[in-house]
């Protein structure tokens, strides 16, 4: 039976946050803040928000600069899910970096232990790999798997979805007039079921999947030339705000793609590895994936992602020139490896379900308390909250979105913003008295913007 002892991360109860200046940040992030940012541009809003300077991480907790200590319900950004630092991570990739760090797409023991460690958790057939050491470049390289295994070379993906931000991993989602002057030739998206915001209803006002369904059907049929080679999805949208489908939609799109001869790609760079509970998400769905790609959580904070391809079509990744400088080297491999042992040696898929049924449980509450909560949902330790004004007619509350995330942060809360969607990853090592303390931070937060607006 696995074990259980996640003492490493435990922090005393009323310890963390500890919040020593006077102001968050504080003099030091700003010093350091004023030097980095005279060169690096482009900082995400997570850092723009509240431009705190983080010197160390330790289990579920950061400390900046000023010496003051977070409780992260970040994990990075969904990438530390078993923690800041993880002791049997650290000292693989440490042992690894003294002794091989790089010998191209080279066998090597570390390697083919983990190889076989991903084919006997994975519950399909995905027994054909690859390794790199970006999200983008597995999901790049799921698309030429795709389109070499199918002939094909359209695909459909879905609003608001993400994917990456280069070439074609960026056509499968929303862009920019600096991606290019159009989407790439061959990528299109279609609308994503939103069971809060559904696009079609049925008569008594909720979501209707097969509606969903029938308009892919319709468009593939008139806006397509008859060749999508896949339906690339995540499994549960992440950078637009945590939306979890509702739960006939994967099976459904698995039978719609079966029929027509479409392969399903679920990019589980930010949802696998434990995140909801699980190995993959797309288990909470009962739904074979023919191709998969892992990033993020898979090693830990380590840059390290997987590409992952079903039994039948795993022959084709030879046609693809699959190999990259980075992808598998032995530093990647030990982290990734440790961060499976760890998985199952802490019994953390168990620990990240008991997290996620006292979320389920508190964000319910949050709802049930506060107006401009307008709706809760997750799984496991991937959560979301979204703001509106008004609960009837769902308008989206951006100015509390950014006010909630940065009280919260100044409280000592390290977390995701999207908007007016408050996002939620805390590592799957925290314990149910810590998931508290966070959650109170929220509340207290939402309790303090509420008031200010007049609600």
């Amino acid at each position: 039976m696995a074990g259980t002892d996640r003492s490493w991360a435990y922090v005393e109860p009323g310890s963390v946050p500890r919040i020593v200046t006077d102001t968050v940040p504080g003099p030091k992030s700003h010093e350091y803040n004023a030097r980095g940012m005279q060169y690096m541009i482009g900082y995400s809003s997570q850092v723009t928000l509240c431009p705190v300077v983080f010197e160390k991480g330790h289990g579920v907790t950061l400390t900046d600069v000023d010496g003051n200590i977070y409780l992260d319900f970040s994990s990075g950004i969904y990438v530390t899910t078993l923690g800041h630092c993880h002791p049997k991570v650290s000292e693989a990739v440490a042992h690894y970096a003294k002794t091989l760090m790089n010998c191209h797409d080279f066998n090597t023991p570390v390697k083919v232990a983990l190889l076989e460690k991903i084919a006997a958790i994975q519950p399909w057939d995905l027994t054909g790999m690859q390794l790199y050491d970006s999200g983008t470049t597995a999901v790049e390289a799921a698309l030429r798997v795709c389109r070499a295994a199918t002939g094909k070379s359209e695909f459909l993906s879905c609003y608001m979805d993400f994917h990456g931000k280069t070439g074609h991993a960026v056509s499968l989602a929303k862009m920019n007039p600096t991606n290019g002057a159009g989407r790439a030739q061959g990528f299109y998206l279609v609308p994503r079921p939103d069971p809060y915001r559904p696009l079609f209803k049925k008569a008594d006002g909720t979501i209707d999947t097969d509606a969903y369904l029938h308009f892919f059907d319709e468009f593939i049929t008139y806006a397509t030339t008859g060749n999508v080679a896949a339906f690339v999805l995540e499994p549960v949208q992440g950078w637009a705000g945590s939306i979890f489908p509702p739960d006939d939609f994967f099976p459904k799109l698995r039978r719609f793609c079966d029929e027509r001869g479409i392969l399903l790609v679920a990019d589980e760079v930010l949802t696998g590895m434990g995140r909801t509970g699980t190995y993959f998400a797309m288990e909470h769905w009962d739904t074979r994936p023919d191709v998969v790609t892992l990033g993020k959580g898979f090693g830990n904070g380590f840059p390290v992602t997987a590409m992952l391809v079903s039994e039948r079509y795993k022959e084709s990744i030879n046609k693809i020139s699959a190999s990259t400088s980075y992808g598998g080297n032995p530093m990647a491999c030990a982290a990734a490896l440790a961060s499976i042992e760890v998985i199952e040696e802490e019994g953390l898929l168990e620990n990240a379900r008991k997290l996620g049924a006292y979320f389920d449980q508190r964000l319910a509450a949050l709802k049930e308390a506060h107006p401009i909560v307008g709706d809760v949902r997750g799984k496991g330790c991937l959560l979301g909250v979204e703001l509106v004004k008004d609960r009837a007619t769902k308008e989206p509350f951006l100015e509390a979105g950014e006010k909630v995330y940065q009280y919260a942060f100044r409280k000592g809360l390290a977390w995701v913003p999207a908007g007016h969607i408050l996002r939620m990853s805390p590592p799957i090592v925290m314990d149910v008295e810590t998931a508290a303390k966070g959650m109170d931070l929220i509340e207290e937060a939402i309790a303090e913007v509420e008031a200010e607006f007049g609600y």
